[in-house]
């Protein structure tokens, strides 16, 4: 399994920080933002990474990432999306010529957690997993709906509803076989309103042909795209390095 951190944006919500650079090279306790998704993969024993980045900052990965090898990557690819505001799928889209095929584990450059998928990489076979939380802000998020009947199972995925069926939040955290680069294709960048390709809509697709499986994120985890969530992810990791 190879992986994937969607790392592009402008971090409209982090100016003027992000005029400097990029939003997932700021500083998380004492770490740029991004080595925390990079070792959950790594911890994950997925060590081939493509960090897909866009806007004016782009270079600046290189400087602090290199080959990655000081951070136990063996193979790292860069990948350009030139649109920022293309959406979560524009942006894996951009993955498929790295996943030759193979499935890929996905997690967003600003999330941070503690959680280990190295069971859910290892055990995985075919079709998606995607990993919920509980949150007490679930219409930041796209939010699971569940069977009313059976409450193990998925019916659909809102996208930042107004009013949730649950609060049981999609995490920045994805496991796809390579048939999601087909569903991509099948996007509409109407479904949410926001011009974009939504990684929600894919999730959905998955559900219509039986094909999504959850799991519950144990641990901690938080995106970190605010001043708050910034600021909170740094307290906690700060906390914990010095327990």
């Amino acid at each position: 399994m190879k992986g994937v951190i969607l790392a592009g944006g402008l971090g409209t919500r982090l100016y003027p920080l992000t005029h400097v650079t990029n939003k997932h090279l700021l500083p998380i306790y004492n770490k740029p933002m991004v080595f925390y998704p990079i070792q959950t993969l790594v911890d994950a024993g997925v060590t081939e990474i493509l960090i897909v980045t866009s806007g004016p900052h782009v270079g600046h990965f290189l400087g602090v990432l290199k080959n990655g090898k000081e951070l136990g990557v063996t193979h790292l690819e860069y990948a350009y999306q030139e649109k920022p505001n293309g959406g979560i799928a524009d942006a894996l889209a951009l993955a498929e010529d790295f996943a030759d095929g193979d499935s890929i584990a996905v997690i967003l450059g600003d999330n941070t957690t503690d959680a280990a998928i190295k069971d859910s990489v290892q055990g995985f076979k075919d079709g998606s997993v995607v990993f919920l939380k509980e949150v007490p802000d679930p219409q930041r998020f796209g939010v699971a709906v569940f069977d009313k009947n059976d409450s193990s199972k998925i019916v659909r995925i809102d996208e930042k509803p107004k009013q949730p069926e649950s609060n049981m939040a999609v995490t920045g955290l994805y496991i796809y076989d390579n048939k999601v680069f087909d569903y991509i294709r099948q996007c509409d960048p109407n479904f949410a309103g926001r011009g974009e390709l939504e990684i929600t809509q894919v999730n959905n697709f998955y559900i219509e042909q039986g094909k999504l499986s959850w799991q519950e994120l144990k641990g901690y985890w938080s995106d970190a795209g605010t001043f708050k969530s910034l600021h909170s992810a740094s307290s906690y990791w700060a906390a914990k390095d010095n327990a």
